[in-house]
């Protein structure tokens, strides 16, 4: 098995607070590796260190065989990286910004028309390529970045919250690139708090409070919910419904998802009959209560409820 990223007990603090706590895993060649958690729970800083942008206080890592303290230059010549804000030139044209990219990562001359004619092709840039960038939509402006990121095509690309902000449907072409990419053998370290994003993904590690909890094919990680009795209520008044199921002692945990309420229970039976009850007597209809199969989401819910208790 050829792996192109590794880490061993990565570290990284800052003063007395620890961002990334000793996390290890390791991405395969040509995988979509997802990394999920809220804002704050150390996605970036881990991104930043194996991109040679942060320096580990501890621990050990390699991208593509290069180590992450000693080979960082080296490390930076044959990834793609792709931040949380986009680092492009607005007052450029997009053709203007691939041209300067591909001169900062030594592209010239031929090689660099040939690169920048099969990159159109593939993200289908040539549409806008002579309108300035800050004429551009977010969709539009989220393809460039990717763009100039693998002008020089490497042989990983990190993508840090590329999507953040984005239209769902400009999200869905951005994920069939993504797709499109790793098919050509390419490495693809993503990180998002968008869990629908996870289902592209080969596999998942959920990070919190810089621990990863949680690691696998989105499979693996949902069966970590299969013993548990999860119901979906959609009920008139959803929030009274919260308030007032919260403090229930037959329910483990309650979370409102979208316009339902996901409930994990220990006896099905008796708890759907003690629900609706309890709706009943204050007055709340109750449109459907069912079993349901626990998504990424829940399991990410459950993950971080036990690590906070």
């Amino acid at each position: 098995m050829e792996y192109t990223v590794e880490t061993e007990n990565i570290t990284k603090t800052f003063g007395n607070f620890t961002a990334v706590n000793g996390i290890s895993f390791k991405v395969k060649r040509g995988e979509i590796f997802g990394f999920l958690g809220p804002n704050g729970a150390g996605k970036t800083t881990t991104i930043k260190m194996l991109c040679g942008l942060l320096r580990p206080s501890s621990g050990s890592g390699t991208v593509a065989g290069f180590d992450v303290i000693d080979d960082q230059k080296e490390i930076k010549n044959i990834i793609g990286y792709m931040s949380q804000k986009f680092s492009l030139y607005n007052d450029l044209t997009v053709r203007e910004n691939l041209t300067f990219f591909g001169g900062i990562y030594g592209l010239t001359g031929s090689n660099l028309k040939r690169k920048m004619k099969e990159l159109s092709t593939l993200i289908y840039l040539d549409e806008i390529e002579n309108l300035l960038t800050s004429d551009i939509s977010l969709g539009w402006k989220q393809r460039l970045a990717l763009g100039c990121a693998i002008l020089h095509e490497p042989r990983i690309i990190f993508l840090d919250e590329p999507t953040s902000g984005v239209a769902p449907d400009a999200r869905r072409r951005f994920w069939n690139l993504i797709t499109r990419l790793a098919g050509r053998g390419v490495t693809v370290f993503v990180t998002t708090h968008y869990m629908d994003e996870a289902e592209h993904c080969d596999r998942i590690a959920f990070i919190n409070k810089g621990n990863i909890i949680a690691l696998g094919t989105t499979e693996e990680i949902k069966s970590l919910l299969k013993n548990d009795i999860l119901l979906e209520l959609k009920c008139g008044n959803l929030l009274e419904a919260l308030k007032l199921l919260d403090n229930e002692k037959f329910i483990y945990e309650i979370a409102p998802f979208g316009n339902t309420l996901h409930i994990t229970v220990k006896d099905e039976k008796a708890s759907l009959k003690r629900i609706k009850e309890i709706l009943k007597a204050n007055g709340i209809s109750t449109d459907s209560i069912l079993r349901i199969t626990p998504s990424l989401e829940d399991v990410f819910v459950r993950l971080i409820k036990d690590q906070n208790a």
